[in-house]
C-alpha cells in the first residue's frame, strides 16, 4: 500500500512585539520675572512661577503584528495641579509591514519599514497634529525645553483626534490629517469638537543629503478648517443700585434699569495656516553635529492658546504671522550648546487709542532662548535661559510696553 500522505504544516502566525518606553521630564524653574505670590482672581490659579515642577512623565506602549500597529502613551504631570491623562493613542495599518525593526525617523511620526521603497501608513486615534517640523518633534529629542512661541499658540498641546495618512518614497516623506481642531491644549474645549466641520491638515516632505557631511531637510504645511464662536444665553431686565453719594440711602436718581439681552446663536468662522520648515545637519569634525533649524508659519484665526482668536467678537479677520530660527552644536556626545529666537504676531492689525485716535500697534512675542545640556547616555541636564518680550505692559502715560518676563529654568530629564 502506498503511504499515507505527510499532513499539510500548520500556518505560522507573525509574532507580536511589544515594546514599553518613557521619560521623565522635572523641572526647577529658579526663577520667572512675572511670577507673583498670588492667586488669578478670575481662575484662582497661583501666579506663582517659582517651583519645582514635573512636567512631562510619559509611559508608552508600541505594539505590532504584521501589518497592524498600535500605540498608547498616557502622561502625568503637575503644570496645573497633579493630573494623568492619555496622550496618544492610535490604531494603525501599514504597508508593507517591515521586516524587521522599524526605522527611527526624525520626525517620530511614521513607523516606516527600513527599505526605502514606498510605504503608507493610515492611523485613527489621538496623535501630533502633521504640521511643521516642531509640532511633530517628540518632546524627549528635542534640544529646547519648549516649542516656539506661534506653535504654542497656533497648536497648543499638540496632540488632537482624528485621522491621518502618511508615508514616503526614498527621500519624499508626506503625512495628511483629518482633525477635529481642537487639540489638547487649546482653552475653549479641549479634545472636544462643538461643529461638524474638520481641519484638513498636512505636511509634504523632502530629504536629502548635499555632502557626505551634511543632510537638509525641507517641508511645506497648510491648515484648513472651521472655529467655534459660541452664542449667549438671554438675560432679563436687572435693577441695580448704585450708593454714588455713599449715604447708605436708596434714593431713585440711584436705581438704574440694565435691559436684558435676547439670545445670540453660536457661529463658524474659518481659519488656515501655511508654513514652511527648513534643517540642516552638519557632521563637525572632533566636535559632533551640528544642527540649524528653521520655520516660518502664515496663519488667519488659528491662535488657540496666547490670545484666542474670535473673528466673531472682533468684528474682523485677526492675522497672524510667526517664525524661529535655531542652531545647536555638540560637543562631543557629552554636552551641547543652543540658541533659538523666535517672534510671533497674534494680530498682525492690532490698534490701540492714543488720546482718542487709533494707532497702529505691536502686539508681537519674542523670545531668545539660550541653552547648554549635560548628557550621558539617556538622561540629559538642560539649562535654559529665556529673554522674553511682550506688549502686556503698560507706561505711566498708558503707552503698550514690555512686561518683564525672563525666565531661568533647570530640566532633568532621563528615559528608558
Amino acid at each position: 500500500p502506498a503511504p499515507a500522505p505527510a499532513p499539510a504544516p500548520a500556518p505560522t502566525l507573525s509574532p507580536t512585539s511589544i515594546q514599553l518606553s518613557g521619560y521623565v521630564q522635572a523641572d526647577w524653574q529658579v526663577f520667572r520675572q512675572s511670577s507673583e505670590n498670588e492667586l488669578n482672581p478670575s481662575t484662582g490659579e497661583p501666579l506663582n512661577e517659582n517651583r519645582f515642577v514635573l512636567r512631562r512623565g510619559h509611559l508608552r506602549a508600541d505594539a505590532e503584528h504584521g501589518i497592524v500597529l498600535a500605540s498608547l502613551e498616557i502622561d502625568a504631570n503637575t503644570v496645573r495641579g497633579p493630573q494623568v491623562r492619555p496622550l496618544e493613542a492610535e490604531a494603525s495599518i501599514r504597508w508593507p509591514a517591515a521586516g524587521n525593526a522599524p526605522r527611527e525617523r526624525e520626525l517620530d511620526l511614521v513607523r516606516a519599514p527600513t527599505t526605502s521603497g514606498p510605504h503608507v501608513i493610515g492611523t485613527l486615534g489621538l496623535f501630533k497634529t502633521p504640521f511643521g517640523f516642531e509640532v511633530i518633534e517628540a518632546d524627549v529629542k528635542r534640544p529646547f525645553l519648549e516649542r516656539a512661541t506661534v506653535l504654542r499658540a497656533l497648536f497648543p498641546g499638540e496632540f488632537d483626534l482624528g485621522a491621518r495618512f502618511a508615508g514616503g518614497w526614498r527621500f519624499f516623506n508626506y503625512q495628511l490629517g483629518l482633525m477635529n481642531g481642537h487639540p489638547a491644549g487649546e482653552k475653549q474645549l479641549p479634545d472636544r469638537d462643538p461643529t461638524k466641520g474638520k481641519d484638513l491638515v498636512g505636511r509634504i516632505g523632502a530629504d536629502a543629503r548635499v555632502s557626505e557631511r551634511a543632510v537638509v531637510h525641507a517641508g511645506f504645511s497648510f491648515l484648513s478648517g472651521t472655529g467655534f464662536h459660541a452664542g449667549t444665553p438671554s438675560t432679563k431686565d436687572t435693577l441695580v443700585w448704585r450708593d454714588t453719594n455713599e449715604n447708605g440711602i436708596v434714593e431713585i436718581t440711584e436705581i438704574q434699569v440694565i435691559p436684558g439681552a435676547a439670545a445670540t446663536p453660536s457661529r463658524n468662522f474659518h481659519r488656515y495656516a501655511l508654513g514652511a520648515d527648513l534643517r540642516a545637519f552638519i557632521d563637525v569634525p572632533h566636535l559632533g553635529e551640528l544642527q540649524l533649524r528653521g520655520e516660518i508659519v502664515w496663519a488667519s484665526n488659528l491662535d488657540r492658546a496666547i490670545q484666542p482668536a474670535d473673528p466673531v467678537a472682533a468684528g474682523r479677520d485677526l492675522r497672524e504671522f510667526g517664525w524661529y530660527v535655531g542652531a545647536t552644536q555638540e560637543l562631543t556626545r557629552w554636552a551641547q550648546l543652543g540658541v533659538r529666537y523666535d517672534r510671533y504676531q497674534p494680530d498682525a492689525d492690532a490698534s490701540s487709542s492714543v488720546a482718542g485716535n487709533l494707532v497702529p500697534k505691536d502686539a508681537s512675542f519674542t523670545t531668545l532662548a539660550i541653552m547648554a545640556t549635560a548628557r550621558y547616555e539617556k538622561a540629559r541636564l538642560v539649562f535654559e535661559y529665556d529673554h522674553n518680550t511682550n506688549a502686556l505692559g503698560r507706561t505711566d502715560s498708558g503707552f503698550p510696553t514690555t512686561r518683564k518676563d525672563d525666565a531661568f529654568t533647570v530640566r532633568g530629564q532621563v528615559a528608558f
